[in-house]
């Protein structure tokens, strides 16, 4: 009875492990009394498995990895690929660091005057110490990814540190197969040297993903930096395009009122007629066609309106007046040139008919933008999120798209994505 419980007790601490372990690199898919059943229904499992594979030392390996990948994809957001690394990952840590104990405790069999009792204790006192070490060895790494998206990485980058947890494994079931020739407490000495360099070797593999997250986070921010740089020199551009305009427009409008007041004074009124009409013609052919009563929104709306006309993309909106807006403007752009250089993006490649239909009100105490366009490629989700799309190289639409609920979260506001009938439709709500 005190071994069964001895054992539940151990399987119990690595299961938090493990646990531990995966909530570091995936979000938890359920919390509350789901997330205790998924605990209690992994601790059964494992159980299970180390009484029915106990004397199939490789089957049982196997099995651990084979129910761990696809067990804990129940528990958190990852994808299989990366969840079978995982948990090749985690076994063989535990693999090498149980086989320390084994070595202690063969290491104490071949002193001289141990007691059976003696033997026994230091046993039970090696297993938990360890497990205590590995608990702490885990809380370490969940210390050095903790708030850091491993998402970046794509499956095929996580593939690559198969290796040394394959090759601990490997080594361990030849070792363990050679273990009962051990007859010095030197030949022991050695095999624990060996055990110490496997934990070693698999504890670097985690340095090298975090090296790796790290130079992918720099590259990340980077590129994030490359967009808002690029959307904030448009929105300049566009300003003082603008302003040129603006200016331009002042001076034909003093040109013209000199000139009807001349006429006036003369009494030429067919002249003037004549002349009103061709300033009215004139007038409907301006390029500033959305007034909005906010220069910022103008110059980005008007901007990629002319765009999307130049590329023979139809430009629906409906847009009201917007002077009361109170949206910093570093991040009205970072909504406007995304969602639109996205949507521009996206009508661009269509064979068949290219429309974005645009929406931009204040209505009571709530702002609402909406973007709907056609599209002909596919849209990759990762967890819920947009991680890419196939005609982006450099996955901007992901990126730009995340800076964008960023900027809903900073306003406390929700939104809805979704793709249906190639069609995509990005709709944001922000409250005044």
């Amino acid at each position: 009875m005190f071994d069964l419980m001895q054992n539940i007790l151990l399987i119990f601490i690595e299961i938090m492990c493990c646990k531990i372990f995966y909530e570091t690199f995936g979000e938890v898919r359920y919390k509350g009394w789901i997330n205790v059943i998924q605990f209690m229904l992994l601790l059964g499992i494992i159980c299970l498995l180390a009484y029915s594979f106990s004397e199939y030392f490789v089957i049982r390996q196997l099995a651990d990895i084979v129910m761990l990948s696809v067990f804990m994809l129940w528990h958190v957001r990852i994808s299989l690929k990366k969840s079978f690394v995982l948990a090749v990952l985690f076994d063989a840590l535990l693999l090498a660091m149980d086989y320390l104990v084994f070595l202690i405790i063969g290491w104490l069999s071949l002193e001289n005057g141990i007691s059976k009792q003696q033997y026994e204790i230091g046993g039970v006192l090696a297993y938990l110490l360890v497990k205590v070490i590995l608990f702490f060895l885990i809380l370490i790494i969940r210390k050095k990814f903790w708030k850091k998206s491993t998402e970046m990485m794509s499956d095929t980058e996580w593939l690559r540190f198969l290796f040394f947890p394959i090759f601990t494994i490997s080594a361990i079931s030849a070792m363990l197969s050679v273990f009962e020739y051990v007859q010095t407490v030197e030949q022991a000495n050695l095999l624990a040297v060996i055990a110490f360099g496997m934990v070693g070797m698999n504890i670097v593999v985690f340095y090298l993903i975090n090296d790796i997250v790290e130079r992918e986070m720099k590259m990340h921010e980077n590129k994030v930096f490359q967009i808002q740089a690029k959307n904030q020199l448009e929105m300049y551009r566009s300003i003082s395009e603008n302003f040129d305009n603006q200016k331009r427009k002042t001076h034909e409008y003093k040109n013209q009122i000199s000139c009807i007041k001349s006429l006036l004074d003369k009494k030429q009124y067919s002249k003037l007629e004549e002349y009103v009409k061709k300033i009215y013609g004139s007038l409907n052919n301006e390029p500033d066609v959305i007034n909005t009563n906010n220069v910022i929104v103008n110059a980005i709306l008007n901007t990629k309106y002319q765009e999307a006309e130049a590329r023979g993309i139809v430009f629906v909106f409906r847009v009201n007046d917007l002077s009361e807006l109170k949206m910093k403007d570093e991040d009205v752009v970072t909504i406007l040139s995304n969602l639109l250089n996205n949507a521009i993006e996206a009508c661009e490649v269509c064979t068949d008919k290219k429309v974005i239909r645009f929406k931009f009100v204040k209505e009571d105490d709530k702002i609402i933008i909406a973007v709907k366009n056609t599209f002909s490629y596919d849209v990759i989700y990762e967890n819920g999120e947009i991680k890419s799309t196939k005609t982006s190289s450099v996955d901007e639409h992901g990126v730009g798209i995340k800076n964008v609920l960023k900027v809903i979260e900073k306003y406390g506001g929700a939104y809805v994505i979704e793709d249906k009938n190639k069609e995509f439709f990005c709709s944001i709500i922000i409250p005044v």
